[in-house]
């Protein structure tokens, strides 16, 4: 490849570099026209797909063609050049002859370097994020094709009755769940349903199944069966190619770009010195006023009477699944149907623009209650006030206006407001707001709606994490810090030296009491005038040795009245070693803790006082992972125990090594793809090396019932997958330059943040009870069968965890067959528990 584009340059080289008279024309038609064939050439190229040859070949042929016109043209010019100077006829043929044949070679160059451009793009395998880009592609340009003065029409039977819609839908489906398309699949009848759909008689009741919770009081949850899939995922390709354009900037998921991370990333950077913020806890069931209203929005671009009597048998039969509020949208659970993100964004793209006018009117238009004189105030909202107000002199300026600011995001039917200005402000935008979902758009809130101020120390709970503002400390300051932790872990290591010391030499003194009483029972050691001999006429006749010393460690330990202590480690340490150690070396050591701790509450403040500009530090916004929430979530799934030490996962006892290593590798998977950039990722780190690397250990360790440090010998090469230390800054890059699908959130939407799910399992397939993958297109057989157990039902908004935190409890228990590649993606992320087709357990009769 790289031969021919020397090859190539030098060919170009040696056409324009002639520049004599009597061949002023020789290799001027290449560079003439090269330009204006490439500009062509391309636009023929973008015509077509990214994987068919049409394109690329004839590019090459109009290059070739090219050439050999100049060369044509060149001979001409030759001939005319040798009736009137007929004295340079011999060198002029020479020099024509050696231009054709290097105008030859430039052609076959160019021809070759096409070609294997398009070879070398053909080896190049797209990944599930580009292909599924395309057939949107492919889709898109049916609907562009519809649209006539501004409005759409005729959708159903004109791009989403036809059946190369459809297969594409259905492989948009077999992508997200990592389903190999070169594969057959199923046998889908895409000619019958396109047919039923373009003359209106496809049945949706008739393509749903429902589960419901066991038990008295019943939770039924209705899915879509695989046809009805297909037409759910083609009409949402159909409407987000309608209105994502014309989606607002504050709105975020389901958008390309616009996702978890960059609603995080916005709330960081661009909201500034805000003063006051509040959510809004929208909750409400889809109902039949929500509904019209709905369909009256969509009606303004839409002119598909079809479309919305699909949509409205969806909502009839139940199977829409569309809630505001609930369980936190876009975490990949089973219960958010395929069309709620695009119509919830279309509902509430109401209460966006709506956002814009208070916007608009509270900065451009309200006076502030009170001036702030430390804000620089903008001279076009200042000039444009004044125009509004009718006096464009210089006076209304000097009335003064506070600095207001109005700062809005929203993630699905999550939403937080900031304000910067006075409260005043902030309580008539949060009852505007209030009153507009109400109001407007039908909407009901779970609680009372609060106004919080933004240097609160607890901050404010949004997308999962807490968004609070803190002090920017500068680097004396950090220094200070610094020292003080230092000092601070200084004197914790020395204490945990002297508990651990103490503790052991305690337990030395147990056993050496020991020893004491059974030498005791041989007459001739015992030591008459020995407090051992005095009491021991007390002991009974048939008293067992070590039961004799349990009763005397009863009676001493009712004495010291020793009940209320942790454990047996400070019983030992506190009330045994200490009190029998020198008093000097006792009181060093506690005087020792004693200035450790009065430099830390006073010598620190006083060396910030004499720092200059010590309180001069700005507030900066910061995103605090949930520390606390997720060592809960690690003791409710049993990764840790109660006091927040690893232990074994017990159900994952009985699957395959590396899939238990999958399983928490998923885990961290998950950490990393959602705590990168939050500023406590370290404590976070912490948790990854100290806990769930270690819970992984004994678990592998408990499975094989040999001792830790074997296991981390002989599983060395798969626990690489859960990082140490020292590993993670390493990990943590890996996983940033594959971040593509991480930020296109429309087309991952509900995988790329979908909880890890804790399964147990159930049986075996074999011959006489086999089972196929419930994943939805694939059809390779489950070696094993797994029950889903629903660990927590967590009300809106949910934390961020890794764990699913909201499966309906309709699918407690249920189980479900896996093969291993889909088992492997469902634990590491690559799928979520919406690619399951829950439904199929009724065609393989599982118990």
């Amino acid at each position: 490849m790289v031969h021919k584009c020397t090859s190539l340059l030098r060919s170009l080289h040696f056409l324009g570099r002639n520049s004599s008279s009597d061949c002023a024309y020789i290799g001027r038609p290449v560079v003439r026209f090269l330009g204006c064939s490439l500009y062509s050439t391309a636009n023929q190229v973008g015509c077509h797909s990214h994987d068919e040859k049409i394109g690329k070949v004839k590019l090459a042929q109009d290059l070739t063609g090219l050439v050999q016109e100049s060369l044509n043209l060149e001979e001409k010019n030759s001939q005319v050049s040798k009736k009137l100077m007929p004295m340079v006829e011999k060198s002029t043929d020479a020099r024509v002859s050696e231009d054709k044949k290097h105008g030859v070679l430039l052609a076959q160059n160019l021809a070759n370097l096409v070609e294997e451009s398009y070879n070398l793009d053909k080896t190049k395998p797209m990944n599930r994020v580009e292909h599924k880009r395309l057939l949107e592609l492919r889709i898109k340009k049916r609907v562009k094709e519809q649209c006539i003065n501004g409005k759409f029409q005729n959708l159903i039977k004109k791009v989403i009755a036809n059946p190369k819609t459809l297969r594409d839908a259905f492989d948009c489906i077999r992508l997200s769940s990592n389903v190999d398309l070169s594969l057959d699949g199923e046998n889908f009848p895409f000619e019958a349903l396109a047919e039923e759909l373009s003359c209106g008689y496809f049945d949706v009741s008739a393509n749903t199944y429902s589960i419901s919770t066991r038990g008295p009081k019943k939770e039924v949850l209705v899915f879509p069966n695989v046809k009805l899939k297909v037409v759910e995922e083609a009409i949402r390709i159909v409407l987000e190619v309608v209105y994502r354009p014309h989606f607002s900037k504050i709105s975020h998921g389901c958008r390309s770009g616009r996702s978890h991370l960059s609603a995080l990333k916005y709330i960081r950077k661009e909201i500034i010195n805000p003063k006051w913020w509040f959510t809004l806890p929208v909750c409400k069931k889809l109902n039949n006023q929500i509904l019209a209203k709905l369909f009256s929005i969509m009606e303004d671009k839409i002119d598909d009477p079809l479309l919305y009597a699909i949509i409205c048998s969806m909502f009839d039969c139940g199977v829409l699944n569309l809630e505001f509020g609930g369980f936190p949208k876009g975490h990949g659970l089973p219960q958010e149907g395929a069309l709620s993100p695009i119509l919830m964004n279309i509902y509430l793209d109401l209460f966006d623009h709506e956002m814009y006018r208070l916007s608009m009117r509270y900065e451009a238009i309200d006076k502030g209650s009170s001036a702030e004189e430390s804000v620089v105030n903008s001279v076009l909202r200042s000039w444009f006030r004044r125009q509004i107000s009718g006096n464009g002199s210089q006076e209304c300026h000097d009335l003064g206006y506070s600095e207001i600011r109005v700062h809005c995001c929203r993630f699905m039917d999550e939403i937080l407001i900031a304000i910067s200005g006075p409260k005043d402000v902030a309580v008539a935008i949060k009852s505007e707001t209030e009153n507009y979902f109400k109001n407007s758009l039908d909407l009901d809130f779970e609680n009372k709606i609060d106004v919080f101020p933004c240097d609160g120390s607890s901050g404010i709970r949004f997308l999962g994490s807490v968004v609070k503002r803190s002090l920017k400390e500068s680097p004396a300051v950090k220094a200070v810090h610094k020292l003080k932790e230092k000092v601070k872990l200084f004197a914790s290591q020395k204490e945990h030296s002297w508990d651990s010391g103490t503790a052991r030499i305690g337990k030395k003194w147990l056993a050496h009491g020991l020893k004491k009483v059974k030498e005791s029972e041989i007459k001739h050691l015992s030591d008459g005038s020995s407090l051992l001999s005095q009491i021991s006429c007390f002991r009974k006749d048939g008293m067992e040795t070590d039961h004799w010393y349990k009763v005397l460690l009863k009676v001493w330990m009712q004495n010291k009245n020793v009940k209320c202590e942790t454990n047996e480690d400070v019983i030992l340490s506190k009330h045994i070693v200490e009190p029998a150690l020198p008093q000097d070396l006792r009181g060093s050591y506690y005087e020792f803790q004693k200035r450790v701790q009065e430099y830390i509450s006073s010598e620190t403040a006083s060396t910030l006082a004499l720092l200059p500009n010590s309180n001069s530090s700005s507030l900066v916004t910061q995103i605090i992972a949930p520390i606390s929430i997720i060592k809960k979530r690690l003791f409710r799934y049993g990764l840790t125990n109660s006091e927040g030490y690893p232990r074994p996962c017990n159900p994952l006892v009985f699957w395959d090594d590396n899939e238990i290593v999958d399983w928490y590798a998923g885990l961290i998977c998950r950490w990393l793809r959602w705590y990168t950039e939050c500023d406590n990722f370290n404590e976070v780190k912490l948790i990854i090396c100290n806990q769930v690397r270690l819970s992984c250990i004994r678990t592998l360790a408990m499975k094989y019932r040999i001792h830790e440090t074997e296991i981390e010998k002989k599983f060395d090469f798969e626990l690489r997958r859960i990082p140490a230390t020292e590993d993670l800054e390493l990990e943590i890059t890996s996983e940033a330059t594959n971040s593509e699908a991480v930020d296109n959130d429309a087309l991952m939407y509900g995988i790329t943040y979908s909880g890890i799910c804790l399964f147990s399992l159930a049986r075996m397939a074999s011959q006489s009870r086999p089972c196929n993958c419930f994943v939805v297109g694939c059809s390779a057989a489950a070696p094993r069968v797994y029950t889903l157990h629903v660990m927590e039902r967590q009300r809106f908004p949910g934390w961020k965890t890794g764990f699913s935190s909201c499966i309906h409890p309709s699918l407690h228990r249920r189980r479900l067959g896996l093969c291993k590649h889909h088992l492997k993606d469902l634990l590491l992320g690559n799928i979520s528990l919406q690619s399951i087709n829950f439904g199929a357990w009724k065609g393989n009769n599982l118990p």
